[in-house]
């Protein structure tokens, strides 16, 4: 059931005026709405909404659209996860070094670093690629793309090798998310949107359990989870024959072949044209603070428990076994009910505000999590909160970005404000490795000062528009 929210004698903060796709300004709210400011569309949306169930009256090709989308989603969200699981052995055996070496932790960032590099620019080439060409052959491209590389990681002897063969993984999981989350987004209705698209970014915590597993089964022996990673290619076959390209980015492809529309994933259109730069601007930011919080602070979940491990007594082997669980289980847990949860909550209390209520309670919990627990038994239990918290943001990318963009632009600029946030991200990452290998440094305290990132994601989201209850602009 969604509430309206009128609440008398409350101050707005600020009123933006903002050219939209089809309003002519947006109030910026801080928490609540005005209810002078709703459409006819928004109120027919939600009447709607609240009398069936969101899932009601979809069709079997968009649930199919939606399993496709998930599945590479899952393999996408493998390929990330699997270095981080088992980079401890990889760059012990690449490097010849010790397992206790700083070295480790450092190297481990900066190729993490790399890989957030090479999804910027698969996000950006493939966003293009799909609002010009089509999403079907970006989608399939992008998949045999982070599938074959990730096989050929199993033969790499050096570290070069594998910053090589990472970033070109990455180019095609960067691509398959933005193309992704635009198909989900242009099949489902208005009224189901939020939900599906938040379940289709939540599928990941798939990935990562496949990921984990992965990792503890083959333990030392780390090339085979790499090996497993060519799997994915399979999807191309399901993908080339149920996918049909959407109504919305056919008719904006006979629109620009005939002169009477824009042209398709154009650049230009998207970073010099007004009504839609400052979306795409404020949209990265808000991706690369989500990113850059996610590999400094929410993998770092693992070395949290590794650490404490360690400083009870507990031998290294056993440390990083328990850790891997304690991560890619128990907190992927929290972690993937924090994904599937945040679309509900954009329904309810709209996107801006659901981000900003997330991002708040993210920073929160990193110093709980970081300082309260002093056993095992106590950080496995904060550990799907802290999860839970810190993750369930990422959801909000695949529902909101979509909606910020038009029919020739959207998965050009989806893949512009996710994966040019990696790019950012990438900075952070170099500063995270850094600041972690510092002498003498305490984890805990490292980690939460990265936590402070989150309240600047309250600072953009505020600066953007409200989407909740409107059509996606054509």
């Amino acid at each position: 059931m969604l509430f309206r929210y009128s609440f008398s004698g409350f101050h707005y903060l600020t009123r933006q005026k903002f050219l939209d796709g089809n309003q002519t300004e947006s109030s910026y709210n801080f928490l609540m709405p005005s209810p002078t400011t709703e459409t006819k569309s928004t109120r027919q949306g939600d009447a709607s909404a609240s009398s069936s169930p969101w899932y009601r009256g979809v069709t079997s090709y968009q649930w199919l659209v939606l399993a496709i989308a998930s599945a590479g989603w899952v393999f996408d969200s493998f390929e990330g996860q699997v270095f981080n699981l088992t980079r401890d052995h990889l760059l012990t055996d690449i490097l010849h070094l010790g397992i206790n070496a700083p070295e480790i932790k450092q190297y481990g960032d900066i190729l993490l670093a790399v890989f957030l590099v090479g999804g910027t620019v698969g996000g950006l080439l493939f966003g293009s690629v799909a609002d010009k060409w089509g999403r079907r052959p970006a989608m399939a491209a992008t998949i045999l793309m982070y599938s074959v590389f990730s096989g050929l990681t199993f033969f790499a002897t050096n570290l070069w090798h594998v910053g090589v063969l990472r970033f070109l993984v990455a180019m095609g999981v960067g691509g398959e998310w933005a193309v992704a989350a635009s198909l989900v987004a242009e099949i489902f209705p208005a009224r189901s949107r939020a939900h599906a698209s938040g379940i289709f970014h939540a599928t990941s915590v798939l990935g990562t359990w496949c990921a984990a597993l992965a990792g503890m089964a083959v333990g030392a022996q780390w090339r085979y989870a790499y090996l497993i990673g060519i799997l994915p290619a399979l999807l191309i076959l399901w993908v080339r024959s149920s996918v049909q390209e959407p109504e919305s980015w056919k008719q904006a492809g006979t629109k620009a072949a005939s002169g009477e529309g824009k042209q398709l994933g154009s650049f230009r259109d998207l970073l010099l044209n007004p009504q839609w730069n400052r979306r795409a601007l404020l949209g990265m930011l808000l991706a690369a603070i989500g990113l850059g919080s996610f590999w400094g602070v929410t993998v770092a979940g693992q070395d949290l428990v590794k650490q404490l491990l360690l400083s009870n007594g507990v031998d290294l082997e056993t440390a990083r076994k328990k850790a891997q669980f304690a991560y890619g289980i128990v907190q992927t847990i929290g972690g993937g009910l924090g994904l599937v949860s945040f679309g509900p909550l954009c329904v309810w209390l709209g996107r801006k505000r659901a981000f900003m209520l997330m991002h708040i309670a993210a920073f929160i919990i990193v110093p709980v999590t970081c300082y309260l627990p002093s056993t095992y038994t106590q950080l496995l239990i904060l550990l799907p909160i802290f999860g839970f918290l810190t993750l369930s943001i990422h959801a909000g990318y695949a529902i909101y970005f979509p909606e910020l963009f038009p029919n020739h632009l959207r998965a050009t600029g989806t893949g512009f404000c996710f994966n040019g946030g990696r790019i950012l991200a990438a900075s952070i990452l170099v500063i995270s490795g850094w600041l972690k290998a510092m002498p003498g440094m305490d984890l805990r305290l490292a980690i939460t000062i990265l936590g402070c990132l989150f309240p600047l994601g309250v600072i953009v989201i505020y600066f953007l528009p409200e989407t909740k209850g409107q059509q996606l602009p054509e």
